[in-house]
């Protein structure tokens, strides 16, 4: 009795509330509700079903959306972890073998780089992957593109939103190991502005003999499927290359094999329209060096791209970062520094990713070994701060003040390491296909 009695009870409660929401006119609830983060839109989404209504709609989600990217002042950090019992070295990129950790986590873009929130990441997914574990294509309007291709021949991709705690599977592409024999491919994940669709693109290129073809397929959140757009011109490798989206186009290092040589180049495709160009690397880093790396970035106002350089011999290891200060002229690539081993344990050195305020966060690669503030590193160029034993550490780099900063964030054993700038969106609320865990 005395159930039925609080049901009864908090029934009306909810009624009375629902009728007072109703009471205030629904512009100024509107635009009450667009100024919310998304943690507390999600509560909001109980208090009746008219604001549920309201924020499950897709008109919403984009109002909010440009809302957050007009005004919103917290710019977050994605952080991707992973520690095993064994890890090995494939190129340049760490793979992770019989993992016993893997840790999402949010963190404020501030000094103290705070973490904001860990991320459970749902685990159906985990249980139908390939590989050990997933790699962060890139983010994208609060959604992140994962990929099962760190090591082996896979067909999962996913589209997920942490915020809202819901995810899309995407179907297998047609491109595969079945149907055309051996390849390398890279993955990228960009916006649509014009159709307010998010796009997958996958860039396939076969191993023929000599020099083969490559293919590249698109897949649509909108239509939920993947759609190929045919031979990429010209044809040229990328291998799980790192992409970068910026002004409405995706972005890889590639590289161009001929008769005469090998050549390194940018190849870019824009979203909207289907279109593949290519970009010049400053003209240092154009011919083909087997020890080099590159990873590609956005630049910390989010205009333009950042070209990052790795050079992996143990006796001459450097990074180079570099920067196209005017986005599309060749020309203006900048070399902003060039950073050797650092630390008496020669730890080398990765970039990662560029802050708000300029700085770039940095992933220190080596030995575990614990020491205390101190002038460290070569050329000038100061580590503030203690470091944890740690297989990867996470520091940031002030190309002003040529310091660096230990973030604090690594712990023992990890043995890789990925940061993507984050943004809290209500995306995918209203898909039907995405499921919610």
């Amino acid at each position: 009795m005395d159930d039925i009695q609080e049901d009864i009870t908090k029934g009306m409660q909810e009624l009375k509330f629902e009728a007072m929401a109703l009471s205030f006119p629904q512009e100024i609830i509107h635009e009450i509700l667009l100024r919310l983060p998304v943690k507390s839109l999600i509560k909001c989404t109980s208090v009746c079903k008219a604001w549920r209504s309201m924020i499950m709609n897709k008109r919403f989600t984009r109002a909010h959306l440009s809302q957050i990217n007009n005004v919103n002042d917290r710019h977050l950090f994605l952080v991707h972890r992973v520690s095993g019992r064994e890890s090995s070295t494939s190129g340049h990129r760490a793979i992770v073998s019989k993992v016993t950790e893997e840790v999402y986590s949010l963190h404020y873009d501030n000094q103290a780089f705070d973490e904001y929130a860990k991320i459970e990441f749902p685990i159906a997914p985990k249980q139908e992957v390939l590989n050990e574990h997933l790699r962060v294509v890139g983010t994208c309007n609060g959604l992140v593109c994962l990929a099962d291709d760190m090591f082996c021949y896979c067909y999962n991709f996913f589209i997920w939103n942490p915020a809202i705690r819901k995810l899309v599977t995407l179907p297998g592409p047609a491109i595969t190991f079945r149907t055309h024999g051996g390849y390398d491919a890279s993955i990228g994940f960009g916006f649509d502005a014009n159709t307010n669709d998010y796009k997958v693109v996958r860039v396939v290129t076969l191993q023929h003999e000599g020099v083969g073809p490559t293919l590249a397929e698109v897949y649509s959140l909108a239509t939920g499927s993947w759609t190929s757009v045919g031979s990429v011109t010209p044809s040229c490798q990328l291998s799980r290359a790192s992409q970068a989206f910026v002004n409405g186009a995706l972005h890889w290092p590639a590289l161009r094999r001929t008769d005469y040589g090998s050549n390194y180049f940018i190849l870019t495709f824009e979203v909207g329209s289907t279109l593949f160009r290519e970009i010049r690397v400053p003209k240092s880093l154009i011919k083909y060096n087997y020890h080099l790396g590159l990873w590609l970035s956005i630049s910390g106002d989010g205009k333009s791209i950042a070209l990052f350089t790795m050079d992996n011999r143990c006796e001459d290891s450097f990074l180079e970062i570099w920067m196209m200060k005017e986005y599309g002229m060749e020309e203006s690539w900048t070399k902003l520094i060039t950073l050797g081993p650092q630390g008496p344990e020669r730890l080398l050195p990765r970039a990662s990713c560029f802050r708000k305020n300029g700085e770039v966060l940095l992933i220190l690669s080596g030995a575990r070994v614990a020491f205390s503030m101190g002038s460290i590193l070569s050329n000038q160029y100061t580590f503030y701060g203690h470091r944890a034993k740690s297989n990867h550490e996470l520091v940031s780099l002030d190309l002003v003040s040529k310091t660096i900063k230990n973030l604090g964030i690594s712990g023992e054993g990890y043995q890789y390491c990925n940061v993507d700038s984050y943004k809290e969106s209500l995306v995918l609320s209203d898909q039907t296909d995405a499921v919610s865990y």
